[in-house]
């Protein structure tokens, strides 16, 4: 699943030619992904309690197959995208019912470990994605991608029907349909009005309108979640410091790492102009410690505590982004990008173990979605958010020039060419450097809200709280459920 976030990222040159993509169509080939996955995470862990774990997961598997399949043939951007989405919404089902069920199996210091190996293989998908997609975009074209990923999904079925086994939450109530559905439209709207922001600046009536749309539906959603006895969300886990500790640690790595799999590969391949397969290559930088470190954190759980390692984290992922914005050339930004990966990947292993933590294990389900749905919605509107900042500091420095926030616009989605041929008169070097200092600003920006998340990680997860009792929404019954010792 990382292979298929980062994966078209390194390809989107392509795949913009081959589907005469425009700017504002290339942001949502990540976009309807990651929207479609965080706004039905929620949903996928409310029905793997139900349904069964096992059973959510192949139905999400057989779902992922065939719009990978459908998608190595799309005629045009609107079926592409809308293939990704369904991708997203696949991916949802696979993560959450995966990750419940591996949380019945395993308890204590062996579930820490197991996790730890959960993120370790994502981060595997991370480092063979834009390694893999490069290879592959440059010797067979862009659709070769979504033949890698079929091959890799078959033999997760495979395993899965041999080693998988059923379970449910059997005091789970009925499914809280209104719920999913506000929460899913209150998230497309906030997503979209971002995205718009990119291209009308946030003064935009539409992008207000849909923000206010986003918070009125939101606030709906919070209501039926109260009202309803069996709910997707229980409100009443965020009267607890350590959960809410654990949402905030969950959107780090959003702006501390994941905005840079998009926004790196449009920079090298779009603005310096390098090849995929080089690109590729350059970004195994940034995500290589995953493949090791966070198995070394689960370990290193033993003699310091998961808060101290989860701040430290950031700490330096967030030394590694100040570095890594005075890097004016892909090259010379290795050692910034290793550096900020060294940094997520402590709190990388951690996060999942420790989002199970919190809840009773039959409640697995909903901490997996709600921890989930924080962490990808959370990537989705930072990728979003972010895209639209670097449009807007582009678009500052071009100010003077006529038609600038179309240029902006194009220079955040990597199209420089394109860019060079509205301002004719202009040479490259201007326009690079203006998406260089906005670039180098971002980054800048990143670092002092990864450094503050950092702090906060720190204190509201350093001490663990007084036994309470928690209400089972489904059954109306205390449960002794947050912090019964130490999560260690």
């Amino acid at each position: 699943m990382p292979m298929v976030f980062t994966g078209p990222a390194v390809a989107l040159g392509g795949i913009a030619d081959e589907l005469s993509a425009s700017a504002a169509a290339l942001a949502w080939v990540t976009n309807a992904f990651m929207l479609a996955f965080g706004s039905c995470l929620l949903t996928a862990g409310a029905l793997a309690d139900r349904l069964g774990r096992r059973r959510v997961f192949l139905s999400g598997a057989a779902l992922f197959l065939v719009a990978s399949l459908a998608l190595a043939f799309a005629p045009g951007m609107w079926s592409f995208n809308l293939l990704r989405g369904l991708q997203g919404v696949a991916g949802a089902a696979i993560f959450a019912g995966g990750a419940a069920a591996l949380a019945q199996e395993f308890d204590g210091e062996a579930r820490t470990r197991a996790f730890s190996w959960l993120g370790t293989s994502f981060g595997m998908g991370l480092v063979l994605g834009p390694l893999t997609a490069g290879a592959l975009a440059a010797a067979w074209g862009w659709r070769a991608i979504f033949a890698l990923v079929l091959v890799l999904m078959l033999g997760a079925v495979l395993l899965c029907l041999n080693a998988m086994r059923e379970s449910r939450d059997p005091g789970a109530g009925a499914f809280d349909w209104a719920g999913a559905l506000v929460f899913m439209l209150a998230l497309t709207a906030l997503t979209c009005a971002v995205l718009l922001s990119a291209q009308s600046g946030g003064a935009d009536r539409f992008v207000l309108a849909g923000l206010a749309v986003a918070a009125l539906l939101f606030g709906v959603f919070v209501g039926i979640e109260r009202r309803s006895p069996a709910p997707m969300l229980d409100l009443s886990l965020f009267r607890y410091r350590r959960f809410i500790g654990i949402q905030l640690l969950a959107a780090a790595p959003a702006y501390a790492f994941v905005v840079l799999l998009v926004l790196l590969p449009i920079r090298f391949a779009g603005i310096e102009g390098m090849a995929p397969g080089l690109t590729g290559w350059l970004m195994a930088a940034l995500s290589a410690p995953l493949l090791v470190l966070p198995l070394a954190a689960g370990r290193a759980t033993r003699w310091c505590s998961p808060a101290v390692l989860c701040g430290a984290g950031l700490l330096v992922a967030a030394a590694g982004l100040l570095w890594l914005a005075q890097a004016r050339h892909g090259m010379t930004a290795i050692p910034a990008m290793a550096l900020i990966g060294i940094g997520i990947s402590l709190p990388w292993g951690l996060m999942d173990g420790l989002a199970v933590s919190v809840v009773p294990v039959e409640r697995a389900g909903m901490a997996a979605g709600i921890f989930s749905t924080t962490r990808v919605a959370g990537e989705g509107v930072a990728l979003a958010l972010v895209s639209a900042v670097l449009a807007g500091l582009i678009q500052q420095r071009l100010a003077a020039l006529p038609g600038a926030p179309a240029t902006a616009e194009l220079l955040a989605a990597g199209r420089l060419a394109e860019a060079l041929q509205l301002q004719a008169g202009l040479t490259p070097d201007v326009l690079v450097q203006a998406y260089e200092d906005a670039f180098s600003r971002l980054l800048q920006g990143l670092s002092a809200v990864t450094v503050l998340t950092a702090l906060v990680v720190l204190v509201f997860l350093r001490h663990p709280e007084r036994r309470e009792r928690v209400r089972d929404p489904a059954s109306g019954a205390g449960l002794e459920a947050l912090e019964r010792q130490p999560i260690r």
